[in-house]
């Protein structure tokens, strides 16, 4: 930004007339190019609640202070032996972050957090992570209440969980086989470190403002799909071959952005995308105005020469916003790429690369640890 040099007093004066006027503002610096500098990057950014006070939303400073920790463990040892037992001890109208320590095992639940229960932190411990499991289908629940985990709540935190929809792989055949592992329906919603494993439809990135940071994304066609705003930071997409070979089985996202005017997409920067199957599409148009982006993102040879999809509707080549900056590997050839697809310039790739993409600034917290 252009502007007069001002000196001395001026700039004390300045500086009181702006502190008094507005409260303290975090520009969200752009993810670093150099993947190695990344950690460094976010942990300047996202410090603990008592080094930022005013730029955080009010609410969560307040949710903040004095944690519940409630233990889950099975064969006793905690205060309860399920997590859906530790969720329903949460009061409606929650206000306090309450950590959920999940001991070591498998918990075949079907886990839900009401919206009307917020700050609640599902936490396991890195070196044992727990196993949420369930094999809820379409057929049985309808797509989006299929998941093993539901959150519907603002503010939830999950960090080192497996969460896995255990229901066999939909053979294109058996109607209603879609199984979801993951729906994140509430606003202001991080994960840290998991796995969510699934087939068809694994994560429903549903509404709300999303982060997903070090987690393990698997599934097979439309594994990532919903109406979310959300940002993937150094991720690794694992895409399962299809045992028929079929290259309609293998697409990452269906991202649901019906307009222009929806200020929805998904933005993946600094991951990795890998896996068994061949001609992997990385976004399909299953929605007329789609928004993803990857950046710096390593593709292996799997992802399909011409990257995306208009799913067989010609027109939606107008509408989508499919967009690469700068990615790597084998699988990221921007000459082979369909015509509707965007190459990004450093501007337009800027506000897929910041936190604020997703509001993080005012809401995002470091990592959650075990308790003792």
């Amino acid at each position: 930004m252009d502007a007069k040099r001002i000196e001395g007093n001026e700039v004390y004066a300045l500086a009181m007339c702006v502190s008094i006027l507005f409260a303290p503002i975090v520009v969200s610096q752009p993810i670093p190019a150099d993947k190695s500098q990344v950690e460094a990057w976010f942990n300047g950014i996202i410090k603990p609640v008592k080094e930022r006070g005013k730029t955080l939303d009010p609410e969560l400073v307040e949710a903040e202070t004095e944690p519940r920790i409630i233990k889950v463990m099975q064969g006793g040892g905690g205060e309860f032996d399920t997590i859906t037992k530790a969720i329903e001890s949460v009061p409606s109208g929650n206000a306090k972050r309450v950590i959920i320590s999940i001991g070591p095992g498998s918990y075949k639940e079907k886990i839900k957090i009401e919206r009307n229960k917020p700050f609640i932190t599902l936490l396991g411990d890195p070196k044992n992570m727990p196993n949420l499991t369930f094999d809820g289908t379409a057929k049985q629940y309808g797509t989006v209440d299929s998941a093993t985990l539901i959150t519907e709540s603002s503010y939830f935190v999950g960090a080192n969980l497996n969460i896995v929809n255990t229901a066999p792989r939909p053979d294109g055949k058996m109607v209603g086989a879609q199984a979801v592992a993951l729906r994140v329906s509430g606003d202001r919603s991080a994960f840290y470190n998991c796995k969510i494993i699934g087939f068809q439809d694994t994560l429903c990135d549903d509404r709300g403002n999303h982060f997903f940071k070090d987690c393990h994304i698997r599934g097979t066609v439309d594994f990532i799909f919903g109406s979310g705003t959300s940002l993937y930071l150094n991720s690794e997409i694992f895409v399962e071959g299809d045992p028929e070979g079929d290259p309609e089985m293998a697409v990452i996202t269906a991202q649901a952005r019906e307009s222009s005017s929806e200020d929805t997409g998904y933005s993946f920067v600094h991951g990795r995308i890998t896996g068994t199957a061949k001609d992997v599409f990385l976004g399909r148009a299953w929605k007329s105005s789609p928004r993803v982006v990857y950046s710096y993102t390593e593709m292996d040879e799997i992802v399909h020469p011409g990257g995306w999809s208009s799913n067989r509707q010609p027109e939606r080549a107008e509408t989508v916003y499919y967009g690469e900056y700068k990615c790597t590997g084998k699988g990221a050839t921007p000459a082979t790429r369909e015509k509707f697809v965007k190459q990004l310039s450093d501007a337009e790739a800027e506000p897929f690369l910041v936190l604020d993409y997703v509001e993080g600034t005012k809401w995002l917290l470091p990592p959650p640890t075990v308790p003792n």
